[in-house]
């Protein structure tokens, strides 16, 4: 008969034996499992690594003369945040465009002085730009900052009466000076231009943060498994599905996931007066029609190297339905979705696009969706924004 001893010792032994083999099936099992990461080919490898890296160096934009400089991303920041541009009480650009909701408002519809027609698009990025808004109405951005303030539905001023403020108010005629290197001319299409050019200034600046997939993506492109497999595996299997088979990247690729050009979209909408949205016809008709457009008077490029999309709007005229690609940066945060702000969940988001490049489309699974969402709230700092319902996220 054994001793205490001896028998104590066994059992200790046993114990010790089967946590060593049991560890691997709890860590198979458990919801604190070991992380890993999906077995990425060179070609997938590629795609992944083409999604980076960021953030990328904004350009300055040569046809806007203090693109880039302090002293006019102080003045635009002031007038972004003024209730002064506008000749509705309390209005601002950053009534549209909040801080807070990614520079977005969370509305379907944009709200200025009345009802807009379009969803109201995030600032984050825009200085990567090339052509503006849903469907390229403006070739550069201080043209864009331009239209809201002239706009009648948006913040409804008068080129005079913009003008009249900046030259009027000592603390904004200070800023001007600061910016620009003189005072107010009398020429007020001429100071509307340089408000547009201080708010772009100002706008360039925001750059949305790296997020989750931007670790990934840098270390796939390193080959740090360890740090590839932090990434969550619902999120890894959705990114497989966007840049394969579902061909997402087709229209949502590079660092900002976005191609910048215009694709027709499958949703079909109306304006406030009641017209059919044509989308790129409309903008490219605005576009040639406008004084403020590369072309005109108030570019800083003096050879015009930079109205290449001006020179080529004429041929747009016939695009109807088409709408300028969205970056999906930040997306989880910038609902509701598409151009006209009729769908609030993301995953429903998803279905209408999912393979609208291919030459055979491919319907993509609910399983697949959930996975792309899960992919596409890695493209946020956070997965669920504090002002975003979960709702937002469901796949049914």
């Amino acid at each position: 008969m054994r001793s205490l001893g001896a028998r104590l010792a066994l059992a200790v032994l046993l114990a010790v034996l089967g946590a060593l083999l049991l560890a691997p099936l709890r860590a198979a099992v458990s919801p604190g499992s070991a992380p890993t990461a999906l077995a990425f080919d060179a070609a997938e490898r590629a795609r992944i690594g083409e999604l980076g890296p960021w953030p990328p160096a904004v350009p300055r934009d040569a046809s806007n003369r203090v693109s880039g400089h302090r002293s006019a991303i102080a003045f635009g920041e002031v007038l972004f945040h003024s209730a002064r541009l506008s000749s509705v009480g309390g209005l601002r650009c950053a009534s549209c465009h909040e801080p807070w909701r990614s520079f977005t408002d969370a509305r379907a519809l944009g709200l200025g002085a009345a009802q807009g027609g379009r969803n109201t698009m995030s600032l984050l990025n825009v200085g990567l730009q090339h052509e503006f808004g849903w469907d390229g109405a403006n070739d550069s951005l201080w043209a864009q900052s331009i239209r809201p303030l002239l706009d009648p539905r948006e913040m409804r001023m008068s080129p005079a009466q913009a003008a009249a403020l900046l030259r009027d108010d000592p603390q904004l005629a200070a800023l001007y000076q600061r910016a620009f290197g003189s005072a107010p001319s009398g020429d007020d299409d001429a100071v509307l231009a340089d408000i547009g050019k201080a708010l772009a200034a100002y706008e360039e600046t925001l750059v949305s943060e790296r997020t989750p997939f931007d670790a990934f993506r840098d270390a796939i492109a390193s080959g740090d498994r360890i740090a590839a497999a932090r990434y969550p595996i619902d999120a890894q299997r959705g990114l497989r599905v966007f840049a394969g088979a579902g061909q997402c990247v087709a229209c949502h690729g590079g660092a900002n996931f976005s191609d910048g050009r215009f694709h027709r979209s499958r949703i079909a909408s109306m304006l406030p007066d009641g017209e059919p949205d044509s989308g790129r016809r409309a903008g490219a008709q605005h576009l040639l029609a406008s004084r403020f457009n590369l072309l005109g008077r108030f570019n800083d490029d003096a050879r015009r190297t930079t109205a290449a999309a001006t020179r080529d709007a004429a041929a747009d005229i016939a695009r109807s339905g088409e709408f300028r690609t969205p970056s999906l940066r930040d997306v989880a945060a910038t609902g509701p979705f598409m151009h006209d702000g009729s769908v609030a969940n993301l995953c429903d988001a998803i279905a209408p696009h999912a393979s609208m490049q291919a030459s055979d489309p491919v319907e993509l699974s609910l399983a697949q969706r959930r996975d792309v969402v899960a992919f596409l709230r890695s493209l946020s700092v956070e997965p669920q924004p504090p002002h975003v319902d979960a709702a937002v996220f469901r796949c049914r």
